[in-house]
Protein backbone atom coordinates (compact mmCIF):
# COMPACT_ATOMS: atom_id res chain seq x y z
CA UNK A 1 0.00 0.00 0.00
CA UNK A 2 1.33 3.46 -0.94
CA UNK A 3 2.51 5.39 2.13
CA UNK A 4 1.63 9.09 1.82
CA UNK A 5 2.17 11.45 4.74
CA UNK A 6 -1.02 13.30 5.70
CA UNK A 7 0.58 16.67 4.91
CA UNK A 8 1.73 15.66 1.41
CA UNK A 9 -0.27 16.81 -1.62
CA UNK A 10 -0.56 14.18 -4.34
CA UNK A 11 -2.67 14.96 -7.37
CA UNK A 12 -5.38 12.38 -7.99
CA UNK A 13 -4.13 11.93 -11.56
CA UNK A 14 -0.57 11.02 -10.52
CA UNK A 15 0.35 7.35 -11.02
CA UNK A 16 2.15 5.87 -8.03
CA UNK A 17 3.08 2.24 -7.51
CA UNK A 18 1.55 0.71 -4.41
CA UNK A 19 4.98 0.51 -2.74
CA UNK A 20 5.90 4.20 -3.14
CA UNK A 21 6.45 6.35 -0.03
CA UNK A 22 5.81 10.12 -0.03
CA UNK A 23 7.13 12.24 2.85
CA UNK A 24 5.73 15.20 4.74
CA UNK A 25 4.79 18.37 2.80
CA UNK A 26 5.91 16.94 -0.55
CA UNK A 27 3.91 17.83 -3.69
CA UNK A 28 3.34 15.43 -6.58
CA UNK A 29 1.83 16.82 -9.79
CA UNK A 30 -0.85 15.32 -12.05
CA UNK A 31 1.45 14.07 -14.82
CA UNK A 32 3.94 12.27 -12.58
CA UNK A 33 4.52 8.51 -12.67
CA UNK A 34 6.59 6.87 -9.91
CA UNK A 35 7.73 3.24 -9.93
CA UNK A 36 8.01 0.58 -7.28
CA UNK A 37 9.76 1.12 -3.95
CA UNK A 38 10.77 4.70 -4.72
CA UNK A 39 10.95 6.90 -1.62
CA UNK A 40 10.26 10.63 -1.76
CA UNK A 41 11.38 12.48 1.34
CA UNK A 42 9.81 15.56 2.93
CA UNK A 43 9.45 18.92 1.15
CA UNK A 44 10.11 17.53 -2.35
CA UNK A 45 8.27 18.91 -5.39
CA UNK A 46 7.87 16.58 -8.40
CA UNK A 47 5.94 18.11 -11.26
CA UNK A 48 5.70 18.20 -15.05
CA UNK A 49 5.49 15.15 -17.30
CA UNK A 50 7.93 13.24 -15.11
CA UNK A 51 8.46 9.48 -15.13
CA UNK A 52 10.50 7.89 -12.33
CA UNK A 53 11.56 4.24 -12.20
CA UNK A 54 12.05 1.84 -9.31
CA UNK A 55 14.07 2.00 -6.06
CA UNK A 56 14.96 5.68 -6.25
CA UNK A 57 15.46 7.83 -3.15
CA UNK A 58 14.77 11.58 -3.11
CA UNK A 59 16.00 13.55 -0.13
CA UNK A 60 14.34 16.71 1.13
CA UNK A 61 13.97 20.04 -0.70
CA UNK A 62 14.59 18.89 -4.28
CA UNK A 63 12.67 20.34 -7.25
CA UNK A 64 12.12 17.68 -9.90
CA UNK A 65 10.42 18.22 -13.26
CA UNK A 66 10.18 21.99 -13.14
CA UNK A 67 9.93 24.09 -16.32
CA UNK A 68 13.16 24.71 -18.27
CA UNK A 69 15.08 27.87 -17.44
CA UNK A 70 14.83 28.85 -21.09
CA UNK A 71 13.11 31.93 -22.53
CA UNK A 72 11.93 29.90 -25.53
CA UNK A 73 9.88 27.53 -23.38
CA UNK A 74 6.19 28.16 -23.97
CA UNK A 75 4.61 25.44 -21.83
CA UNK A 76 5.03 22.55 -24.25
CA UNK A 77 4.41 19.09 -22.68
CA UNK A 78 8.08 18.14 -22.55
CA UNK A 79 9.40 15.43 -20.25
CA UNK A 80 11.82 14.33 -17.57
CA UNK A 81 12.68 10.62 -17.34
CA UNK A 82 14.56 9.13 -14.38
CA UNK A 83 15.61 5.47 -14.33
CA UNK A 84 16.15 3.06 -11.44
CA UNK A 85 18.17 3.00 -8.19
CA UNK A 86 19.21 6.63 -8.22
CA UNK A 87 19.94 8.62 -5.07
CA UNK A 88 19.05 12.31 -5.28
CA UNK A 89 20.23 14.31 -2.30
CA UNK A 90 19.09 17.67 -0.93
CA UNK A 91 18.22 20.72 -3.07
CA UNK A 92 18.71 19.09 -6.49
CA UNK A 93 16.98 20.70 -9.49
CA UNK A 94 16.18 18.63 -12.59
CA UNK A 95 14.30 20.43 -15.39
CA UNK A 96 12.06 19.27 -18.22
CA UNK A 97 13.27 19.20 -21.83
CA UNK A 98 12.43 21.74 -24.53
CA UNK A 99 10.73 21.52 -27.91
CA UNK A 100 13.91 22.84 -29.54
CA UNK A 101 15.70 19.55 -28.72
CA UNK A 102 14.14 16.09 -28.34
CA UNK A 103 11.84 17.32 -25.61
CA UNK A 104 13.24 15.19 -22.80
CA UNK A 105 15.80 15.36 -20.00
CA UNK A 106 17.05 11.94 -18.90
CA UNK A 107 18.88 10.44 -15.94
CA UNK A 108 19.78 6.74 -16.25
CA UNK A 109 20.30 4.12 -13.56
CA UNK A 110 22.43 3.79 -10.40
CA UNK A 111 23.50 7.43 -10.23
CA UNK A 112 24.46 9.32 -7.07
CA UNK A 113 23.50 12.99 -7.26
CA UNK A 114 24.71 14.92 -4.22
CA UNK A 115 23.31 18.16 -2.83
CA UNK A 116 22.52 21.10 -5.11
CA UNK A 117 23.17 19.26 -8.39
CA UNK A 118 21.50 20.93 -11.37
CA UNK A 119 20.46 19.14 -14.57
CA UNK A 120 19.18 21.69 -17.06
CA UNK A 121 16.76 21.10 -19.91
CA UNK A 122 17.54 18.39 -22.47
CA UNK A 123 20.52 16.97 -20.58
CA UNK A 124 21.22 13.25 -20.92
CA UNK A 125 23.07 11.55 -18.08
CA UNK A 126 23.99 7.85 -18.33
CA UNK A 127 24.46 5.21 -15.66
CA UNK A 128 26.67 4.83 -12.56
CA UNK A 129 27.73 8.47 -12.45
CA UNK A 130 28.60 10.50 -9.35
CA UNK A 131 27.81 14.21 -9.26
CA UNK A 132 29.31 15.88 -6.20
CA UNK A 133 27.83 18.92 -4.47
CA UNK A 134 26.89 21.84 -6.73
CA UNK A 135 27.93 20.17 -9.98
CA UNK A 136 25.86 21.83 -12.70
CA UNK A 137 25.01 21.07 -16.32
CA UNK A 138 23.70 23.74 -18.67
CA UNK A 139 21.18 22.78 -21.34
CA UNK A 140 21.67 19.99 -23.89
CA UNK A 141 24.74 18.47 -22.15
CA UNK A 142 25.33 14.72 -22.65
CA UNK A 143 27.21 12.76 -19.97
CA UNK A 144 28.26 9.13 -20.45
CA UNK A 145 28.43 6.21 -18.03
CA UNK A 146 30.72 6.06 -14.97
CA UNK A 147 31.55 9.78 -15.15
CA UNK A 148 32.54 11.57 -11.93
CA UNK A 149 31.74 15.26 -11.61
CA UNK A 150 33.51 16.85 -8.64
CA UNK A 151 32.10 19.66 -6.52
CA UNK A 152 31.23 22.96 -8.23
CA UNK A 153 32.15 21.66 -11.69
CA UNK A 154 30.15 23.52 -14.33
CA UNK A 155 29.51 22.49 -17.94
CA UNK A 156 28.64 24.79 -20.85
CA UNK A 157 25.56 24.01 -22.94
CA UNK A 158 25.83 21.40 -25.70
CA UNK A 159 29.04 19.86 -24.32
CA UNK A 160 29.57 16.09 -24.21
CA UNK A 161 31.49 14.12 -21.56
CA UNK A 162 32.60 10.60 -22.48
CA UNK A 163 32.39 7.41 -20.42
CA UNK A 164 34.73 7.04 -17.40
CA UNK A 165 35.88 10.68 -17.51
CA UNK A 166 36.76 12.49 -14.27
CA UNK A 167 36.04 16.22 -13.94
CA UNK A 168 37.87 17.89 -11.06
CA UNK A 169 36.58 20.34 -8.47
CA UNK A 170 35.69 23.89 -9.65
CA UNK A 171 36.32 22.93 -13.27
CA UNK A 172 34.79 25.11 -15.98
CA UNK A 173 34.06 23.07 -19.11
CA UNK A 174 33.33 24.72 -22.45
CA UNK A 175 34.38 21.86 -24.77
CA UNK A 176 33.87 18.11 -25.03
CA UNK A 177 35.74 15.63 -22.81
CA UNK A 178 36.84 12.34 -24.44
CA UNK A 179 36.21 9.06 -22.60
CA UNK A 180 38.65 8.09 -19.81
CA UNK A 181 40.23 11.57 -19.57
CA UNK A 182 40.88 13.23 -16.20
CA UNK A 183 40.83 17.01 -16.21
CA UNK A 184 40.47 20.03 -13.98
CA UNK A 185 40.92 23.78 -13.91
CA UNK A 186 39.38 26.98 -15.19
CA UNK A 187 39.67 26.75 -18.10
CA UNK A 188 39.77 22.96 -18.03
CA UNK A 189 43.07 21.21 -18.78
CA UNK A 190 43.64 17.45 -19.32
CA UNK A 191 45.92 15.62 -16.86
CA UNK A 192 46.01 12.03 -18.12
CA UNK A 193 43.46 9.25 -17.92
CA UNK A 194 41.28 8.26 -14.99
CA UNK A 195 43.54 5.38 -13.94
CA UNK A 196 42.16 4.89 -10.44
CA UNK A 197 38.59 4.78 -11.69
CA UNK A 198 39.49 2.26 -14.41
CA UNK A 199 41.21 0.02 -11.85
CA UNK A 200 38.14 0.08 -9.62
CA UNK A 201 35.96 -0.98 -12.55
CA UNK A 202 38.10 -3.98 -13.44
CA UNK A 203 40.03 -2.73 -16.46
CA UNK A 204 43.11 -4.88 -17.04
CA UNK A 205 46.66 -3.53 -16.86
CA UNK A 206 46.95 -4.03 -20.62
CA UNK A 207 43.80 -2.05 -21.29
CA UNK A 208 44.91 0.78 -19.01
CA UNK A 209 48.33 0.91 -20.66
CA UNK A 210 46.71 0.99 -24.11
CA UNK A 211 44.47 3.85 -23.02
CA UNK A 212 47.47 5.73 -21.62
CA UNK A 213 49.17 5.35 -24.99
CA UNK A 214 45.97 6.57 -26.69
CA UNK A 215 46.02 9.63 -24.44
CA UNK A 216 49.61 10.31 -25.46
CA UNK A 217 48.66 10.09 -29.14
CA UNK A 218 45.89 12.58 -28.60
CA UNK A 219 47.59 15.00 -26.24
CA UNK A 220 51.38 14.52 -26.21
CA UNK A 221 52.44 13.55 -29.73
CA UNK A 222 52.03 16.88 -31.50
CA UNK A 223 49.61 15.29 -33.99
CA UNK A 224 46.65 17.16 -35.39
CA UNK A 225 43.26 15.83 -34.34
CA UNK A 226 42.77 14.07 -37.68
CA UNK A 227 46.25 12.54 -37.46
CA UNK A 228 45.56 11.42 -33.90
CA UNK A 229 42.31 9.73 -34.97
CA UNK A 230 44.19 7.86 -37.68
CA UNK A 231 46.79 6.76 -35.14
CA UNK A 232 44.04 5.64 -32.76
CA UNK A 233 42.48 3.53 -35.49
CA UNK A 234 45.84 1.83 -36.04
CA UNK A 235 46.23 1.24 -32.28
CA UNK A 236 42.73 -0.24 -32.16
CA UNK A 237 43.60 -2.71 -34.92
CA UNK A 238 46.86 -3.67 -33.19
CA UNK A 239 45.36 -4.13 -29.70
CA UNK A 240 42.54 -6.71 -29.68
CA UNK A 241 42.26 -6.68 -25.87
CA UNK A 242 41.58 -2.93 -25.90
CA UNK A 243 39.88 -2.55 -29.28
CA UNK A 244 36.45 -1.82 -27.77
CA UNK A 245 37.82 0.86 -25.44
CA UNK A 246 39.91 2.52 -28.14
CA UNK A 247 36.97 2.45 -30.55
CA UNK A 248 34.85 4.24 -27.94
CA UNK A 249 37.39 7.06 -27.78
CA UNK A 250 37.74 7.31 -31.55
CA UNK A 251 33.98 7.32 -32.10
CA UNK A 252 33.58 10.05 -29.51
CA UNK A 253 36.13 12.20 -31.35
CA UNK A 254 34.26 11.67 -34.62
CA UNK A 255 31.00 12.83 -33.01
CA UNK A 256 32.35 15.80 -31.06
CA UNK A 257 30.49 19.01 -31.89
CA UNK A 258 32.23 21.62 -29.73
CA UNK A 259 35.80 20.41 -30.12
CA UNK A 260 37.59 18.58 -27.33
CA UNK A 261 39.45 20.00 -24.34
CA UNK A 262 43.03 19.89 -25.57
Amino acid sequence: MTTIHPTAIVDAKAELDDSVAIGAYSIIGPNVKIGARTKVGPHVVIDGHTTIGTDNVFFQFSSIGGPPQDKKYAGEPTRLEIGDRNTIREFCTFNLGTAQDEGVTTLGNDNLMLAYVHLAHDCRVGNNTVFSNNASLAGHVHVGDWVIMSGFAAVHQFCKIGDHAFVGMNTSLTQDVPPYVLLSGNPAQPHGINIEGLKRRGFSREQINDLRNAYKLLYKSGLTLDEAKTALAAAEAASPASAEQLRLMRTFLDNSTRGIVR
